[in-house]
C-alpha cells in the first residue's frame, strides 16, 4: 500500500506541474497577443500615394512644375508620397492615357494631371474616379460638355487662361495704334486653355481697335511657331503685334522675327513667364507674359487632392493667379 499511495502522489504532482505549465503557456500567449495588438493599433497609416501626370517634359513650364511638386513633396514626405510622370511630345494623347492607366494599376489614391487634351482623358479619368481614385485637373481645363456626357465631376485647379490672355493683350494694345494689324499663334486647338487664351487675346484687340489679320496653329512647339511666324511676316507685311499662346511658341517667334531684320518693329506677347521668355523681356525683345505660376501650379493640385482624400468629397473648382510680366 505505501508504494501504491506514492505512486498516486507522483501522479499527482506531474499532473498539477502539466496543469501549471498549461496555464502559464497561456498567460504568455495571450500577453503576447495583447503586445502585438497594441503594435498593430499604434501602426501609422499608410501615406496616400499622389500622382502627377503633366504634358511634355520637354517644356519649361513642365520641368519648373515638377520642380515646384518635388520640393514641395521633400518638404511634406510625412504626409504623402508622390509619383511624377509626364509625355514627351504634348501631342501623345494615347501615352497619358497609358499613364492614367498605369497609375490605376499601381492603385495610388490621386492623380493630379494637367491634360494634353480637354476631351480625350475625360474617359479615362472617370475610369480612375469610378475605382475610388481622386482626380485633380490642373492647367488645362476638361471640357464642361464632355464632363457632362461622362457624368463625372473633376475640379479645376488653375488660372483664368482667358483673363491672362487679356492682359497681355492689352499691354500689348496700349502700345498700338486702333486699326494696326495684329495675329494670333495659337496652341493644341483642342486644348481648353488654347481656346481660352484665344478668346482672351480677342477680347483685348476687339476692345482696342486692333485689326486681326491672322489666326494661326503651332501646337504649342517653338519650331513650328518660328515656321509659322517667318511666312507670316511676308504675307502680312504690315503686321505690328503677335500673341503667342505660350512662351516656346514666343521664343519661335522671336527668333523669326531676328533672322528677317523684323524684331522692333513687330512686338511678341507670350504666356506663362518660362525663365527664357523672361530673360528676353528684361532684354526688350518680349514685350510681356503671363505668369500662371508654374511652381506652385501642381502643389495647388496636390494640396487639394489630399484635401479631397482628407474630406472624403469633391471639392469646388479653385482659380489660381495669374500675373502680367514686364520689363521691369
Amino acid at each position: 500500500m505505501k508504494v501504491y499511495k506514492g505512486i498516486l502522489r507522483n501522479r499527482d504532482y506531474l499532473s498539477l506541474s502539466l496543469f501549471l505549465l498549461i496555464c502559464v503557456s497561456l498567460l504568455i500567449s495571450c500577453g503576447s497577443r495583447d503586445k502585438l495588438g497594441d503594435q498593430s493599433k499604434s501602426e501609422p497609416q499608410r501615406k496616400p500615394r499622389v500622382a502627377l501626370i503633366m504634358k511634355s517634359l520637354a517644356n519649361e513650364f513642365f520641368k519648373t512644375m515638377e520642380e515646384g511638386a518635388r520640393k514641395h513633396h521633400i518638404q511634406n514626405s510625412e504626409k504623402y508620397d508622390l509619383i511624377v510622370e509626364g509625355i514627351k511630345d504634348e501631342l501623345d494623347i494615347n501615352r497619358q492615357v497609358q499613364l492614367v492607366e498605369m497609375m490605376m494599376s499601381r492603385r495610388v489614391d490621386a492623380i493630379v494631371i494637367a491634360p494634353a487634351d480637354s476631351k480625350a482623358l475625360v474617359p479615362v479619368c472617370k475610369r480612375a474616379i469610378d475605382q475610388g481614385i481622386v482626380v485633380i485637373n490642373i492647367d488645362n481645363k476638361f471640357d464642361d460638355e464632355v464632363l457632362k456626357q461622362n457624368n463625372v465631376k473633376i475640379p479645376f485647379v488653375g488660372p483664368d487662361n482667358r483673363k491672362g490672355a487679356k492682359m497681355v493683350g492689352i499691354y500689348l494694345a496700349e502700345r498700338l495704334s486702333p486699326g494696326d494689324e495684329v495675329a494670333v499663334i495659337n496652341g493644341v486647338p483642342t486644348a481648353y486653355n488654347a481656346i481660352q487664351r484665344r478668346l482672351g487675346f480677342l477680347d483685348a484687340i476687339n476692345e482696342r481697335g486692333l485689326k486681326l489679320v491672322a489666326d494661326e496653329n503651332a501646337d504649342w512647339e517653338m519650331s513650328r511657331a518660328n515656321q509659322v511666324v517667318s511666312a507670316l511676316i511676308t504675307e502680312k507685311p504690315n503686321i505690328k503685334g503677335v500673341f503667342c499662346a505660350n512662351d516656346s511658341m514666343a521664343l519661335g517667334a522671336i527668333s523669326a522675327l531676328k533672322s528677317s531684320g523684323m524684331l522692333g518693329k513687330v512686338m511678341v506677347v507670350g504666356f506663362d513667364n518660362i525663365s527664357a521668355a523672361n530673360e528676353l523681356i528684361q532684354k526688350g525683345e518680349l514685350l510681356a507674359t503671363a505668369d500662371q505660376h508654374a511652381d506652385l501650379l501642381a502643389v495647388y493640385g496636390i494640396e487639394y487632392a489630399l484635401k479631397c482624400l482628407l474630406e472624403n468629397k469633391t471639392p469646388d473648382d479653385m482659380e489660381t493667379p495669374v500675373d502680367l510680366i514686364v520689363k521691369r
